[in-house]
């Protein structure tokens, strides 16, 4: 009797653990290496990033302190291709043509992508194919859409001829031929190619704005303009970010552009510095001078990037 007590007793004040009656839960097996598997199943693609990017990149840097031909042994110059590169009339000329494509292509096809973006997200029903068709240059190879421009560019080509049967035959002129103009042209084909890029991503932050905001701005007075300008502006604020600091980047390394059009010319017209690095690289065989202009070419991309990031850091406003 005295034990059946005890024992109803350690019952009710010494439960189990788990609070609970009934079958003893199985413990849990120790995590395997299958657990922790999401970062090593990426470790192979990772390291061939590592390997590919980083470390190319950094041996390029040292290179680029070097007077490497690309063959053979090579010496310790130190500062001296830098130097060079800054006493050079047209590395200089390269930079400015670099840093005008960059950002004169940033503003237009921004400004040109913004603006379509704004038409197309209102209620049209053809604007999904006009969305397809602006950014169908996007998807086209460069080359290919370089070599069509050539064409119409041409002396013979299709804008000469327009201008002709419309009264402006003195207006016709070798386009990529002209030093004045050639740089012109290849502005005209980057923003072309870029506008349908910088549409999609403003089309993604206009999806993002509510339309309750603007609909109380319009009922407080403001007008289209009042209301895009304080309303619309503030909230796609990533997205002005985003679509500025990818398009200095692709402006600042334009390449393939130039070379189906002008190849960097007439006369260095249209050099910049991407094409400066293939030319002294692989073409001349300086590859230690045209790895100092990489390197060169990289810290501008870079602090140019920052910059912008930093200015166009931060928030829209909540009303």
């Amino acid at each position: 009797m005295t034990g059946t007590v005890e024992s109803e007793t350690e019952l009710v004040v010494l439960p189990k653990k788990g609070g609970r009656r009934g079958p003893e839960v199985q413990q849990p097996r120790r995590p395997g290496l299958l657990k922790f598997g999401h970062w090593w199943w990426a470790l192979p693609g990772i390291i061939l990033v590592i390997l590919i990017h980083y470390v190319a990149t950094a041996v390029g840097g040292f290179f680029a302190f070097t007077d490497w031909s690309g063959i053979g042994d090579f010496a310790f110059v130190g500062l001296d291709n830098f130097v060079k590169i800054f006493q050079d009339p047209t590395k200089i000329g390269a930079l400015g043509n670099t840093l005008f494509l960059a950002f004169a292509s940033v503003v237009l096809s921004n400004i040109a992508g913004l603006a379509i973006a704004l038409g197309l997200n209102r209620g049209l029903r053809s604007r999904y194919v006009l969305r397809v068709l602006f950014f169908m240059p996007v998807v086209l190879s460069p080359l290919a859409v370089s070599y069509i421009w050539k064409f119409i560019f041409d002396y013979n080509g299709p804008l000469n001829a327009v201008l002709s049967a419309v009264g402006l035959e003195e207006l016709a002129k070798p386009w990529v031929a002209d030093p004045t103009w050639a740089i012109w042209t290849v502005l005209i084909v980057i923003v072309w190619q870029n506008t349908g890029f910088a549409m999609v991503i403003y089309m993604a932050g206009l999806a993002a704005v509510p339309v309750e905001i603007e609909e109380a701005a319009a009922i407080d007075g403001a007008n289209l303009w009042q209301r895009f300008w304080h309303v619309t502006l503030p909230s796609i604020r990533p997205a002005v970010a985003i679509a500025t600091t990818l398009g200095i980047v692709n402006g600042l390394r334009v390449f393939d552009q130039i070379m189906a059009l002008t190849a960097g010319g007439p006369a260095g017209a249209t050099e910049t510095l991407a094409t400066q690095v293939y030319k002294q690289s692989f073409s001349l065989g300086n590859f230690g001078y045209g790895a100092a202009l990489a390197l060169l070419l990289t810290l501008i991309i870079l602090a140019f990037a920052l910059v912008q990031q930093r200015v166009t850091n931060g928030r829209p406003e909540e009303s």
